[in-house]
């Protein structure tokens, strides 16, 4: 008996060593750390609660949506250059002005556009088919495989099919470029699009109607001109940001946005009224230039 007791004694202490034992090993440790200290972006993309794990009926449901505002934009779009073209042909409206203004409204009206498409990683291509199918009617009528009046009284200075070649041309490819590389959630494209199109496209309204007063170092541009695509540029560029902000695309530092698309719409400013007519066409310099300054100032 008093070996049996002794034995139980022993294995009660060496339970108990053994539970206080696991219980120090069960603590956490506190390990120092160090925060590193880094000053955040002037946007960020957020997280969307709609976003679902993709199934074959949720595929199904967002083609259809997509082909849906596809074919509506592309409809709305062709109703924009044909009431343009009427007006000219009523001579309700200049030329010069129409095509100015097919030029200002088609890229933005595009582009508010895009809250229409589904959040599938998909949408951004559909709203692509957009631009890409203008871009194919210009290289069609481009190259005088057919002809359309109205697509080059609204597009045109001189009512030249190889005209349609140029900054038509490339006008749309800025479109697609914006589209399929930045699409809703980077203000890049957003901002690249308000230059060319609100900015430039108003610059050279202002500048043809009051410039009087020419650039000395670039006799095709004019003081007013260039005043209006700082202005215009930096107000449209807000606007879209301010719009797709708005709708949970973006959320941005607003004191740095601001700060941030003063500066783009002054380097944009700059590079339009550079004299590099026949040399580099404004659709091309102005949106690219926007992006790589927006790209610099936004995701650094």
């Amino acid at each position: 008996m008093g070996l049996l007791a002794l034995t139980r004694r022993n294995w009660i202490t060496t339970t108990a060593l053994v539970s206080s034992l696991s219980g120090e090993l069960k603590q956490p440790r506190i390990l120092p750390f160090r925060t590193l200290h880094r000053s955040p972006p002037a946007f960020r993309i957020p997280s969307f609660s709609s976003s679902r794990v993709s199934s074959p009926l949720a595929v199904s449901s967002d083609v259809l949506h997509d082909a849906g505002a596809t074919a509506a934009v592309l409809i709305g779009a062709y109703s924009l250059v044909r009431g343009f073209d009427n007006l000219t042909r009523r001579n309700l409206i200049q030329q010069n002005l129409s095509r100015k203004l097919v030029h200002i409204l088609s890229g933005l009206l595009f582009t508010m556009s895009w809250p229409i498409f589904s959040t599938s990683t998909g949408a951004r291509y559909f709203a692509s088919i957009v631009p890409t199918v203008n871009c194919l009617r210009l290289v069609i009528n481009g190259l005088s495989l057919t002809k359309d009046e109205g697509l080059l009284k609204s597009l045109t200075r001189e009512g030249k099919p190889e005209e349609l070649l140029r900054g038509p041309l490339y006008y749309v490819l800025i479109l697609i470029l914006s589209a399929v590389i930045f699409w809703r959630e980077s203000p890049v494209g957003l901002i690249s699009l308000g230059m060319m199109c609100g900015g430039d496209g108003i610059a050279d309204i202002m500048g043809r109607k009051f410039g009087s007063k020419r650039l000395p170092y670039n006799q095709e541009k004019s003081w007013v001109g260039s005043i209006s695509m700082f202005i215009f540029g930096f107000c449209v560029s807000i606007g879209m940001l301010y719009y797709f902000s708005v709708l949970g695309y973006l959320e941005l530092d607003w004191v740095k946005a601001v700060q941030n698309v003063a500066l783009i719409s002054l380097v944009a400013t700059v590079v339009e009224s550079l004299p590099s007519a026949g040399v580099v066409d404004d659709n091309i310099s102005v949106p690219l230039v926007s992006m790589a300054a927006a790209f610099l100032t936004f995701c650094f």
